[in-house]
């Protein structure tokens, strides 16, 4: 489907929801993706699909439905709707939140010890080194290691970032990598 259509399809979704579900369409352009058509004839909808929790909408006309289950796992929980109503200010303070979470992390001495090593697995990155696994795993072997070892940095990263977890560890590590890589793109 053409960009342009999509576009009026995500207008009418923007609308649709803010009225139907009070949802900030801000939250729908930022989490929300098109994923195609379902159906035939009278019955066809278009479907979009949360980013983070795979839930589903499907549109027809100027309607919306909330598909509350998709398989085996239950979605549009409780939590999830109130995530889509929150205002404008609460959203600009939760990115305003992630800002300042990268900017620790950026800054962190684990970090700076271990850029060249992380971002060397992206490949759009220059100093790439290919064969080896992807960031993510990479990342995951670095915490893993260095918990192995009690490394003092990872501690205190571990605890600027509120979580012991290995996973959200990684994560955080290389949420810079791409912002690095973009401002090397750039340049």
């Amino acid at each position: 489907m053409n960009p342009a259509k999509i576009n009026e399809l995500f207008d009418t979704l923007r609308r649709a929801c803010a009225r139907q579900f009070g949802f900030n369409p801000r939250r729908i352009t930022a989490e929300m993706r098109y994923v195609g058509k379902e159906g035939h004839g009278k019955d066809m909808v278009h479907v979009f699909r949360d980013v983070h929790s795979h839930s589903q909408m499907a549109l027809k006309d100027n309607f919306v439905a909330l598909r509350e289950t998709h398989g085996d796992k239950p979605h549009w929980s409780e939590a999830e709707k109130a995530h889509y109503k929150c205002t404008d200010a609460e959203i600009d303070a939760e990115i305003a939140a992630k800002l300042a979470k990268l900017d620790v992390t950026r800054n962190s001495q684990l970090y700076q010890d271990y850029r060249e090593e992380l971002l060397s697995h992206y490949n759009e990155w220059p100093g790439f080194k290919p064969g080896g696994p992807t960031p993510g795993e990479a990342a995951k072997t670095l915490v893993g290691a260095l918990a192995e070892a009690h490394d003092a940095r990872l501690a205190a990263f571990a605890e600027l970032m509120h979580t012991d977890d290995p996973g959200q560890l990684a994560h955080h590590l290389l949420a810079p990598c791409r912002h690095e890589i973009e401002a090397s793109k750039a340049a």
